[in-house]
């Protein structure tokens, strides 16, 4: 489970979030929604590790994690994939895989004590499309196809909880309704996922809780059938 406790960050003087306490538990979705601005990336960037908060505390099972640099946020099992991708665009498909698999590739929900798998095999089943260009260039995919491979690291890694920024963003409804399909089959073989997503349609169906961050401070918290048209419209229009 990750949980923040009144987390209170920002950038220099400018404070984006606010005494703000949200939970991800194990085996479930949480969406988290808002506004442009309202502190969304800043709290995965310091769920992640990557932004150290000014107040508050951040727990993995149970551990307290305040400060703990972000490759040891990702050895306890916390995958960030940021807006913008995330890869090596000048490395070749393959290599990308074997380095988000960190030397230790196992299948989602794997005991970091098993044996090794061989990711190649496990990301071509899952993008079917990322196998056929295996030798290619990252940087000289579509965008679906990096948005895929950013995704990747995810499953080769066998985060326990996977926090994603926009993956949708800027892609085609096609790609769109395949890269939904694969966080369908991530939730379902035991990752947790908190999902800042700008189709909200789409982040409910598949989220169990919902978080409505505005101005840097929650003021929704619920199951994904208890948030109404109302309270979607106001949060994003300020109100």
């Amino acid at each position: 489970m990750l949980e923040l406790r009144g987390v209170t960050a920002g950038y220099g003087s400018h404070t984006v979030l606010r005494d703000v306490n949200l939970v991800v538990p194990d085996n479930a979705v949480v969406a988290l929604l808002g506004p442009n601005g309202a502190g969304k990336t800043t709290l995965l960037r310091v769920a992640s590790g990557l932004l150290r908060p000014s107040a508050g505390r951040i727990l993995v099972d149970g551990v307290d994690a305040s400060g703990w640099p972000p490759h040891r946020l990702s050895q306890a099992g916390v995958c960030h994939v940021p807006e913008g991708r995330g890869i090596f665009r000048g490395l070749s498909v393959k290599d990308n895989i074997r380095l988000q698999a960190g030397g230790h590739p196992r299948s989602p929900g794997q005991a970091s004590g098993d044996l090794p798998l061989d990711p190649i095999p496990a990301v071509a089943e899952a993008f079917p499309r990322l196998g056929e260009r295996l030798a290619q260039r990252a940087g000289t995919m579509s965008g679906g196809e990096q948005q895929m491979l950013a995704l990747a690291r995810a499953y080769v890694a066998g985060a326990k909880t996977v926090l994603l920024d926009e993956v949708s963003m800027g892609l085609a409804p096609k790609v769109i309704d395949e890269i939904f399909e694969y966080l369908h089959r991530l939730a379902a073989q035991g990752a947790a996922l908190l999902l800042v997503e700008q189709y909200v349609a789409r982040a409910l169906e598949l989220a169990d809780f919902v978080y409505i961050l505005n101005k840097g401070r929650v003021q929704f918290v619920g199951e994904s059938d208890e948030l109404g048209e109302e309270q979607i419209l106001a949060s994003y229009l300020g109100v």
